[in-house]
């Protein structure tokens, strides 16, 4: 044999080496992940319905930041509002005077 053809023997032999290696650590992880869920009670079967569990605690997450965003800007509308008509009502004192 050439040492050409050793090369190309030893490559594809490390090659395949690490698509084992790959195969078996994704299944471990998926092992993992599915033991992991299911000691909170939730089976593989169960995918979808978490699936939307999470995209409903997203919308609700959104809406409540939109909330708290809407309130902040109230709450500033409020007090700029009170300073602008204490300073006009103090205005109009000093000029009727």
């Amino acid at each position: 044999m050439r040492e050409d053809e050793i090369r190309v023997i030893v490559a594809e032999t490390l090659a395949e080496q690490q698509r084992l290696e790959r195969e078996s650590v994704d299944a471990i992880v998926m092992k993992a992940v599915a033991s992991v869920l299911s000691s909170f009670g939730i089976e593989e079967d169960d995918r979808r319905e978490l699936r939307a569990d999470f995209q409903h605690l997203r919308r609700w997450r959104r809406s409540v930041e939109q909330a708290q965003s809407y309130t902040f800007k109230a709450v500033i509308t409020v007090i700029v509002t009170g300073l602008l008509g204490a300073a006009w009502l103090g205005f109009k004192l000093m000029l009727g005077r």
